[in-house]
């Protein structure tokens, strides 16, 4: 069993076939290296063969590289090893873009041409780019592009080194520094692939055939090559690299290597020749590959997040795909719950008590396709197909035949008992009930359903078509099957699913209501909110704990806080909170939605900046804190909450963890997640630091006995909690 296989027809066009076996998208392997390197060297020596076309068995030509390999080979070997890898892919790739002409006359080559079927990424397009030729199917569907940097490493496989010299600095940037992707048409409109056509092997083969020496010399390997844009001191090119460097710094603040490490190669790569920028790139990524940073990035946000979104720990139950669902309540959740589930080809019962309410959220669809029609990513039929998959009703009866259900009316409990009730007498015995609650216990709330094995928690985050994650939460009642239920549901909608254990908050609340508070009660203390904000962001966070309570609303806020508080008693630990976050609720200044909050906006809803008058309600202190000192409490706030739920077996899985952490709110993702972040601390200081915190700030920085543990054994959390560790017990 081969990755490539070649085939050779009467014409003398080579065909190479990638096709991994047991694998829906092709991904490259060691192995597979060795492969295409012997098939090109077969190639080029049989004086059979007139050309090559370099194309896929599957619908699409590849995903990637195996990130796994990478991290084995960085494991085992360390830096050496992962340059070494690297290099032997650019001996192979520049093997095929010399393509055997005589290197001082430049003629003498064999033509090698891409076709790409569909989706075509990093060593994806990598490959194609070392080719002389790239050919793309009409595959509006199909994504091109080099996305490495959204998993915290670069194109290094000579893709940040050929792009920068086919299209210019300033045009590769974003799709470089963003990780753009781009549909087929786009991406010859970008330059960076040549044709779109109806059979991409034909033409590549056509092409092959007809192409001269002249056709297959890379322009930077001819005489008088001069980078589009120019190099970095050329007059023209200084400015774009001052402007890239101030812009990756801007974006990044410091805390992400990868971009520093990209822009470093394609500066220092601009002013030397083809072949050493090719090295200065390998070097540079192995640089980032061995930065703790980009390990973790790769672990939590590709290994990790693929892992739980194929069911890492679904229970063993058979297929409960979704057939039919009904969504209680109409509201933003509801609407938007409706809107994944009927794009995912679910038939929607969208219920509320009146059917104007009920229309209004059928018609939160209607806004969604439209906006994608004016954006050409859909269509009217599409938009009719969708649409028709939604009934909209108060009708409760309307419910029979669903296989889920998903509540989603107000935060109350009576409220959601009364809607439990109503549902249960019409839907299937067999059918799942799930309620998406953000605060209130799954336990309590499966109070009121006959079938407490059957009853789970679902809570989405808003806006549901944007956020990612969807933390499933289960009772002490709830059974397998409704857990695998929930897991095969989300995976249709094309969400990351994690799954915790009922606890007051579950997992993603409890962790992000004390970075929140942590901002809040600094306001009250004295703390320059700017300083408070900006110390966020320097860490990796997207936004400051004050923009982020303006945007999920101060009001809200309050809410949680009382009730919280009415559960708790004495042993309530947020007054000093309460008085800030009260005060300004009596101000009226509910945050984003009432255009008013701890942040100015314009009337159209546009941020302005810190409101100027919180000096005057809460005046700063003359001997404001370290930058480091906020940072930690910010940050520890959330971290050793995350290892106390570990702790006390909210969650059991550390992945869920770190990837519902990054994806729930946005926990500093250079990190990979507050576990990642404290094993690159380590557990000694990561103690230390809260001994201090505690110390200066009191007991909500109290080093969790589970830490205390760890750093005495020298200890780090995915090394004690192996993926398949279910508690920290």
């Amino acid at each position: 069993m081969t990755d490539f296989t070649m085939k050779t027809d009467a014409d003398g066009v080579a065909i190479i076939t990638w096709d991994v076996p047991g694998k829906s998208m092709n991904v490259l392997s060691e192995a597979g290296i060795r492969e295409l390197d012997g098939l090109v060297d077969q190639a080029l020596a049989d004086d059979a063969v007139k050309g090559v076309v370099i194309t896929s068995g599957k619908p699409d030509f590849a995903a990637g590289m195996d990130l796994n390999v990478i991290g084995a080979m960085k494991d085992a070997g360390g830096a050496q090893a992962v340059f070494d890898l690297v290099m032997q892919l650019h001996a192979v790739l520049r093997k095929i873009e010399r393509a055997g002409m005589d290197p001082k006359t430049l003629k003498g080559g064999k033509p090698i041409a891409a076709a790409l079927p569909g989706t075509a990424l990093g060593i994806g397009l990598e490959l194609p780019l070392s080719t002389h030729r790239i050919f793309a199917a009409d595959n509006p569907k199909a994504k091109i592009g080099l996305p490495e940097i959204m998993v915290g490493i670069f194109p290094g496989a000579g893709g940040t080194t050929r792009l920068v010299r086919k299209l210019g600095a300033m045009q590769a940037a974003p799709l470089l520094l963003e990780g753009k992707l781009n549909d087929p048409a786009k991406a010859k409109a970008a330059g960076i692939i040549d044709e779109v056509v109806a059979d991409p092997v034909a033409a590549a083969r056509e092409w092959v055939l007809k192409a001269t020496d002249a056709d297959i010399v890379k322009p930077w390997d001819a005489k008088g090559y001069k980078m589009p844009g120019g190099t970095p001191y050329h007059p023209a090119g200084f400015m774009t690299f001052v402007g890239a460097s101030a812009m990756v710094h801007g974006k990044t603040l410091g805390v992400y290597p990868a971009a520093k490490a990209l822009l470093s190669a394609v500066y220092e790569g601009a002013q030397v020749p083809f072949d050493t920028a090719l090295k200065i790139e390998a070097r540079w990524f192995t640089n980032v590959l061995m930065n703790p940073s980009s390990g973790n990035m790769i672990r939590s946000l590709f290994i990790n997040k693929e892992a739980l979104e194929k069911g890492a720990n679904r229970p063993d139950v058979p297929d409960e795909k979704v057939k039919k669902v009904g969504i209680l309540g109409a509201g933003m959740m509801g609407a938007g719950i409706a809107y994944v589930s009927a794009m995912a080809g679910i038939e929607v019962v969208l219920i509320d008590a009146k059917q104007e309410a009920a229309d209004k959220g059928k018609a939160y669809s209607t806004g969604l396709l439209d906006k994608a029609i004016s954006r050409k990513k859909s269509t009217e039929e599409k938009k009719a197909e969708v649409l028709g998959r939604i009934t909209a009703t108060t009708d409760y009866a309307a419910l029979e035949g669903c296989d889920l259900i998903v509540e989603a009316v107000f935060e109350d409990v009576g409220v959601k008992a009364e809607v439990t009730k109503r549902a249960e007498a019409v839907i299937p015995q067999t059918a799942i009930f799930a309620t998406n609650t953000s605060t209130l216990p799954i336990g309590e709330l499966a109070k009121a359903s006959t079938r407490p094995e059957q009853f789970i928690g679902i809570h989405f985050f808003s806006p549901v078509d944007k956020m990612m994650l969807v933390e499933i939460i289960k009772g002490a009642q709830t059974g397998p099957r409704a857990v695998a239920k929930a897991l095969d549901f989300v995976r249709q909608i094309r969400k990351t699913p994690i799954v915790v254990n009922d606890a007051r908050f579950f997992y993603a609340n409890r962790c992000i209501i004390p970075y929140i508070n942590e901002g809040i009660r600094m306001v009250g203390e004295g703390v320059n909110p700017t300083l408070i904000e900006n110390a966020a962001k320097m860490m990796g966070m997207p936004l400051g704990p004050l923009q982020l309570v303006d945007e999920t609303s101060i009001d809200l806020g309050v809410k949680i806080a009382k009730a919280t508080r009415a559960a708790m008693g004495d042993a309530y630990p947020d007054d000093a909170v309460d008085e800030v976050i009260f005060a300004m609720a009596d101000k009226g200044r509910m945050g984003k939605k009432a255009n008013a909050g701890f942040y100015a906006y314009d009337d159209a809803g546009k941020r302005q900046g810190l409101w100027d008058e919180l000096g005057q309600q809460w005046p700063q202190s003359d001997d404001q804190p370290e930058l480091t000192e906020v940072q930690h409490r910010l940050m520890f706030a959330q971290a050793l909450e995350a290892v106390r739920a570990l702790e006390a077996g909210v969650l059991e899985d550390i992945r869920e963890g770190d990837v519902g952490a990054i994806l729930g709110w946005g926990f500093a993702p250079w990190s990979g997640g507050p576990f990642g972040w404290l094993d690159m601390l380590g557990a000694e200081r990561a103690a230390a630091i809260a001994d201090q915190l505690t110390e200066a700030h009191g007991e909500r920085f109290a080093t969790p006995p589970l830490l205390r543990e760890m750093a005495e054994k020298g200890e780090t959390f995915y090394g004690r909690f192996a993926p398949k560790a279910k508690a920290a017990a």
